[in-house]
């Protein structure tokens, strides 16, 4: 062998020989990120030790790793760069880079500190950008070929830990919403009075299994009745704490009643000590005396219920502000009501007239008022099956957008029973 081939062998088992180097320390590489990852070591952690090895065993002298957060870009690995980069900067321009590539000097100034982009895709989305300028060009090829491995594997760990944390996040929701859903069932009434004088019926649609409405009747005497509906602001488990404080409030006041009036000031009183202002309800709260034909009320803030009577419709609108906005009510106007027909009283939340059909039409309140005038005269379950039956059809193929509740209250007084 000449002394040429002699030097071509060495030389190229030199190459083999750091070659199998750079393979080992791959190999090496690949187990300590894997095990890493497999022992949960945080984030910054894995970035940490991401930037060192491109630091350090892949002669890398400007690192720069954008990774995707839920709804925005993070700049998540930085090292030795001249200027001050941003996620809103860079991205635009990396979108447009899908495979392993090399900046030119055409490209945006902004990429020029940079040797090599290593974009990594995911179910064909981009979750990570790593940008990286080269120090050692020693074996650039397997370097750069290994840096887009252990980029990879990084994101994705990353990722996998994004996506089971929304997991994990999602269980709780989850367990947050049967449990709100458990406390609401408790709340809502489950049976209704029904006598010649006064009968009770209701529609409870909450919306996703959980509502932020609240109804209830208690009776008080022996012809008198507080009926109420409430809408909380809020939805889940805090919606659902308020309901049941409310309601302990006001079985607890209903004990020492006296008018509705004074309870109204007393649960405002209540709310507003629970919630500081952060929180509020809108409520109607009536006194019921069927037989008599009495009805006393007070609407705080709550869409005006219908009352139908004699042929002649009436919003019940007067009361006051929402319930938990203000330590003091800054008024309150009292409402009665005096009856000898047999008469109709629909309460309900503002979920029924935002139902909206596949022509974006509403189901207003002249709807409402046309089917009360309509149906006044059935029973109030039968009159609430029908309002069912009249909201499938309204809607169609359309969800529900709120909760729906209705309380229907049927009141013949004793002059016509």
């Amino acid at each position: 062998m000449t002394d040429g081939g002699s030097i071509q062998a060495v030389n190229q088992l030199r190459q083999l020989e750091r070659e199998l180097l750079l393979k080992q320390m791959q190999i090496q590489r690949l187990l300590n990120i894997t095990q890493a990852i497999n022992s949960n070591m945080s984030a910054d952690d894995l970035f940490n030790m991401y930037r060192e090895f491109l630091r350090f065993e892949m002669g890398m002298s400007r690192i720069l790793l954008l990774i995707q957060e839920v709804d925005h870009w993070k700049l998540a690995v930085e090292f030795n760069l001249e200027k001050k980069y941003t996620a809103e900067a860079l991205v635009p321009i990396l979108r447009n880079i899908t495979n392993l590539y090399t900046v030119k000097a055409t490209d945006e100034e902004i990429l020029h500190e940079f040797d090599i982009v290593i974009p990594v895709y995911h179910k064909e989305h981009p979750i990570s950008y790593a940008l990286v300028t080269v120090a050692n060009k020693e074996d650039l090829y397997h370097k750069i070929q290994f840096i887009q491995t252990i980029t990879n594997i990084v994101a994705v760990a990353i990722e996998n830990k994004r996506l089971f944390k929304n997991q994990m996040e999602q269980e709780r929701m989850n367990k947050e919403i049967e449990l709100a859903r458990e406390v609401q069932s408790l709340l809502i009434p489950q049976t209704f009075p029904r006598s010649k004088n006064f009968e009770l019926s209701s529609i409870y649609k909450p919306h996703f299994n959980v509502g932020g409405d609240y109804f209830d009747y208690i009776r008080i005497g022996e012809d008198r009745y507080l009926i109420c509906m409430a809408d909380i602001a809020g939805k889940g488990v805090s919606a659902a704490l308020l309901m049941s404080n409310l309601q302990g409030n006001l079985r607890q006041l209903a004990r020492q009643y006296t008018d509705p009036e004074q309870l109204v000031i007393q649960l405002n009183e209540a709310v507003f000590a629970l919630t500081g202002g952060d929180r509020f309800l809108t409520l109607f709260i009536a006194e019921v005396q069927p037989a008599r034909g009495r009805i006393d009320y007070i609407n705080c803030g709550h869409i005006s219920p219908i009352l139908y009577s004699a042929d002649r419709v009436e919003y019940l609108s007067k009361g006051t502000t929402v319930l938990g906005a203000f330590p003091k009510l800054p008024f309150i106007e009292h409402g009665l009501i005096r009856v000898e027909d047999p008469t109709i009283l629909l309460v309900f939340t503002d979920g029924l007239t935002d139902l909206v059909n596949a022509s974006h039409q509403y189901f207003e309140i002249e709807n409402l008022e046309k089917f009360v005038r309509d149906f006044h005269g059935e029973s109030a379950e039968a009159f609430n099956q029908r309002l069912m039956i009249d909201l499938e059809k309204f809607k169609g193929n359309q969800t529900f957008p709120d909760d729906i509740t209705v309380l229907t209250c049927k009141i013949v007084p004793n002059a016509v029973s």
